[in-house]
């Protein structure tokens, strides 16, 4: 029947010699429209610049470029970054860009901080750090909050750690270790979201300098952001997910001074337990941490923020397997739920506080979009809106 409806048609055609001129105009016009369209289209995003020949490409979406694997951003931002000054904090009403130097050890690295400021902004407004993933893609971590900060009134800043720059060490590790070969000891599945990790040739070496640590830097942001906007906050509150889960927990388990209060880790990989018997990365085992400062550990607000179906069924974010590993659990929310568990239980063995927090989110996998609204609920709902 579609056949033969075209071939009527064409036989209509050939009778009305007008019409199937305009025919072909309109073709010809809506052909030029959609060729413009595409144009101005894939100009919008850009790939973050690093050096390498994508630095000319243009993309149609934001996301992840499939050649450097660097996050895409908009064009008209990547502008306004071209025209930032180093540690010169201006934040104005909305969403917008600053940039600060690494911290100690690491003066020579850049992050760019990602804020949303809402309209109704004062000295008592609250602050969230949002921590991304390990696209460290800031910006859309950011974007991702523009909503619940109008309607909680809450400043949201999202440091963007280049993966150049800031490695799997330096990033999900929290610079606690250096000199590794993390990069020749893993495999990656092809056509899964499965990273292994060969223990065997996994080699590094302890940073005990916590001044080097990436912990630092979030209160140092924190002060130059209060102090640019008089804010009268001597606190703030956390959300990091994927990556930024692993960076979170470590923080509330290493760092033993914070001005963070409120510290959702949300979803990582794996864990560091704080079990002396289980060598770190996965344990405490030669880390830089006494058994005397769980102490402070355990007394900070650390919720462990899990989604419910971040189970064997994700193939969302990366996995990490290997046989330290998979003695957590065999999935993000089985491994989530060991490590608090078998950290409770530790603290009850050392007769020590514990202020932590087990939250599992429902009908929720790896997606730090909907992580983070349940994470504001969780945090601000209780607010007037």
């Amino acid at each position: 029947m579609i056949a033969n409806r075209l071939i009527n048609a064409n036989r209509k055609n050939k009778k009305n010699p007008k019409e199937k001129m305009r025919n072909r105009l309109t073709f010809i016009l809506l052909i030029f429209l959609s060729l413009f369209s595409c144009q101005t289209k894939k100009g919008d995003y850009v790939c973050t610049p690093c050096d390498l020949k994508c630095d000319d490409l243009t993309f149609s979406e934001a996301g992840i470029c499939p050649h450097c694997k660097m996050a895409l951003v908009k064009k008209s931002e990547l502008n306004k970054e071209k025209e930032l000054i180093l540690n010169q904090i201006e934040i104005k009403e909305g969403s917008g860009i600053f940039l600060v130097e690494g911290g100690i050890g690491n003066e020579d690295k850049r992050i760019k901080v990602f804020y949303h400021k809402p309209k109704n902004f004062s000295p008592t407004s609250g602050i969230l750090i949002v921590v991304p993933g390990a696209g460290r893609n800031g910006d859309s971590y950011r974007d991702a909050w523009i909503d619940e900060s109008e309607a909680y009134n809450l400043l949201i800043l999202s440091p963007m750690y280049p993966e150049s720059t800031y490695g799997f060490e330096d990033y999900h590790l929290g610079g606690l270790i250096t000199d590794t070969n993390f990069k020749n000891s893993v495999e990656y599945i092809e056509n899964t979201n499965i990273a292994t990790l060969d223990e065997t040739k996994f080699d590094f070496n302890i940073n005990s300098n916590s001044n080097e640590w990436i912990f630092n830097d979030f209160d140092r942001i924190f002060d130059l952001t209060i102090e640019a906007l008089n804010s009268k906050q001597t606190s703030y509150d956390m959300f990091g997910h994927s990556a930024g889960g692993h960076i979170l927990h470590r923080l509330a388990l290493f760092q033993k001074k914070s001005k963070a209060a409120r510290i959702l880790a949300s979803n990582p990989s794996f864990y560091t337990l704080p079990d002396f018997e289980v060598p770190f990365p996965f344990g405490c085992k030669n880390a830089p941490i006494t058994q005397e400062a769980l102490k402070y550990a355990f007394e900070k607000e650390l919720v462990v923020f899990l989604g419910e179906m971040d189970n064997e069924n994700e193939t969302g974010g990366t996995f990490l397997r290997s046989t330290t590993a998979d003695k957590q659990g065999l999935h993000r929310f089985e491994r989530g739920k060991f490590f608090y568990s078998e950290s409770k239980t530790i603290a009850e063995a050392l007769k020590l506080e514990f202020h932590w927090d087990l939250v599992i989110v429902q009908n929720v996998g790896h997606n730090h979009q909907r992580m983070g609204a349940a994470a504001a609920n969780y945090l601000y709902g209780e607010r007037e809106k």
